[in-house]
């Protein structure tokens, strides 16, 4: 079995301190619907499984019932996050069901992702045992390290940006997060852990717009690229 975390438990703050990102709606829908969406029409995906702030549940819930054409095709559960994306994601990992092999782990604020991306990562992930949906860095990219000076000049030649999903085989991020958590160290990329296993990641470049909704000015980008899917 395959499963998809939809991770939408985070904060948002960048959008304003009393928004939540993800029921903004675009193109007709809360944008979270559009993430979900995209996982529950996807032919490798058996199971989903919501990771929400709590109180929300009901919300989400509702949310199945409004647009049940799109929402209900799989079934879903719903967790609680955690202080932390790693704490979420963990939570999210307890609510699949014991035959699940493969999981995506996919942001529910990024609501463009393509049928197409969401087979290559996993696919990629069944081989190797994790891969990530990944662009090219395509601005020359410099480093800082007083927040006020170049320190470094990097080669944009070798850097990439990752997005999500991030895919897996179910053992390695759990041995990865557990990790993580072991030793009490905190990674904001899903991937992120497995360097602490040495467990190699493939990247899977994205060759369609995949943007996450993180300011209020990614809104009118987010509505021309759903009004064209």
């Amino acid at each position: 079995m395959t499963a998809a975390i939809i991770v939408a438990a985070g904060r948002g703050t960048r959008m304003g301190p009393s928004v939540d990102k993800i029921f903004l709606e675009v193109a007709g829908k809360p944008i979270v619907v559009h993430a979900w969406e995209r996982f529950a029409a996807h032919p490798m995906i058996d199971q989903i499984v919501l990771v929400v702030k709590d109180g929300f549940q009901s919300a989400f819930h509702d949310l199945a019932k409004q647009f049940p054409s799109h929402l209900s095709r799989k079934p879903y559960s719903i967790v609680i996050g955690g202080s932390e994306r790693q704490h979420s994601v963990w939570n999210g990992l307890q609510a699949l069901d014991s035959k699940v092999e493969l999981v995506a782990i996919q942001d529910g604020a990024r609501p463009c992702t393509s049928s197409i991306l969401i087979s290559q990562t996993l696919l990629a992930a069944q081989e190797m045992g994790a891969a990530v949906a990944a662009q090219r860095a395509t601005d020359t990219v410099k480093q800082s390290d007083d927040g006020r000076t170049i320190t470094h000049h990097l080669d944009r030649s070798h850097l990439w940006t990752v997005q999500t999903p991030q895919a897996f085989r179910v053992e390695v991020i759990r041995k990865a997060l557990r990790f993580v958590m072991e030793q009490n160290l905190t990674v904001t990329d899903d991937t992120a852990a497995c360097a602490f296993i040495e467990q190699p990641v493939r990247l899977i470049e994205s060759t369609s717009p995949n943007p996450k909704a993180t300011a209020p000015s990614d809104l009118p980008i987010l509505e021309s690229l759903l009004a064209q899917l």
